[in-house]
């Protein structure tokens, strides 16, 4: 299983940025999937997730309204669309399989993550 991050960078309050995460060494189109980021100094936070199929999606409360999950799985590429972003949106942003839900969302395999950093 391989996971690459890219699309992170600096943005001012209030940007945008779209993050992808291409896919590989699995079947991408099986596997529910999921965005988890982890700010300095504090543990990892979920994000948001997306069915196998594209058809069903979930977000964290911090980011319901700004953010969007997508998926391609003829590219086998995973998507998060962040808009109005904020400071407290700090943080590296890591792709991950969702490996069901048990009072939380549990991860498999973890991408090496791409850092997005607001500020102005």
């Amino acid at each position: 299983v391989q996971l690459v991050e890219s699309g992170g960078g600096l943005v001012q309050p209030g940007g945008s940025l779209r993050l992808s995460c291409a896919a590989s060494g699995f079947t991408f189109g099986s596997y529910d999937m999921s965005w988890v980021r982890q700010a300095p100094g504090k543990g990892p936070e979920w994000v948001s997730t997306i069915n196998s199929g594209g058809g069903s999606t979930y977000y964290a409360d911090s980011v319901k309204g700004r953010f969007t999950i997508s998926r391609d799985n003829a590219k086998n590429t995973l998507y998060l669309q962040m808009n109005s972003l904020k400071p407290e949106d700090t943080a590296v942003y890591y792709c991950a399989t969702a490996d069901g839900y048990d009072s939380s969302w549990l991860f498999g395999s973890w991408g090496q993550g791409t850092q997005v950093t607001v500020s102005s």
